[in-house]
């Protein structure tokens, strides 16, 4: 068994496994489900974490990974889904699409097949940090890795700043 296998989510590190990924997974004593607390934690700039969130769109998950100093712009996401309406998913959705708990959601290896939309701003990073499937773990991927391997379409669907 290797380490990330005794700290990652057993579905994720399953995820890896089939990916072929062998990256780091950190595993820390105090939960990091904030991308702030992550930062904190790992000690890097806010905006190389990535959140994956979930959305629903006319009743179907979406999931928008973005990176964790920038807020998801709803409205520029139900233009670029040319939805009626988008909302945040509920705890409840979120694990029955992705199988994990809100704050550890990874951006890849869900339960389910999901449409993934990712904002452009994560590739400003040489590496970015995600949840491993638990709210006390992470792991390091290039971007462009992370969004291929999540499926993801690039967007920009965060929140302009005035």
């Amino acid at each position: 068994m290797s380490a990330q296998d005794s700290v990652a989510h057993p579905r994720f590190a399953e995820a890896l496994r089939a990916l072929g990924l062998d990256v780091e997974v950190r595993r820390f004593p105090d939960a990091t489900r904030t991308a702030a607390e992550a930062a904190a934690a790992i000690g890097c700039d806010i905006s190389e974490i990535v959140k994956s969130l979930v959305f629903e769109a006319d009743g179907v998950p979406v999931i928008v990974l973005m990176d964790g100093s920038s807020r998801v712009d709803v409205e520029r996401v139900r233009q670029e889904l040319g939805a009626e309406k988008v909302k945040r998913a509920g705890a409840e959705l979120v694990r029955e699409t992705t199988g994990y708990a809100i704050g550890g959601v990874p951006p890849f290896g869900h339960v389910r097949r999901t449409r993934v939309l990712a904002d452009r701003a994560l590739l400003d990073h040489d590496v970015v940090w995600a949840a491993a499937g638990t709210p006390h773990t992470v792991f390091p991927l290039d971007p462009k890795t992370l969004i291929g391997h999540a499926g993801g379409a690039l967007v920009d669907v965060r929140e302009r700043t005035a």
